[in-house]
């Protein structure tokens, strides 16, 4: 049986992640308490900021923002969307 947390986003048991995805403390709390499907939207998410807003992660104050922009995500606040993303229709 699949390992369930309380998700922070989502505000309900859901099934959690299998292992940690970043080093240190801050990647044990999204694993105890981020649901996997939280973290998949968010890897969605990471990668259209990254495209659209043209961000380099070799730049620290790029990785900065983006890590603000997790944080909101996955508390559940208002966080920056891709400008000029259009989802493709049905």
């Amino acid at each position: 049986m699949a390992r369930t947390v309380l998700c922070k986003r989502y505000k309900e048991e859901l099934e959690g992640l299998e292992r940690a995805p970043l080093p240190g403390a801050k990647g044990q709390e999204i694993f105890d308490h981020v649901s996997k499907k939280a973290w998949l939207e968010w890897q969605a998410e990471q990668t259209m900021l990254i495209n659209e807003k043209h961000l380099s992660m070799m730049d620290p104050e790029a990785r900065q923002y983006l890590q603000q922009q997790m944080d909101k995500f996955l508390a559940g606040e208002r966080y920056d969307r891709a400008e000029g993303y259009v989802p493709p229709s049905p």
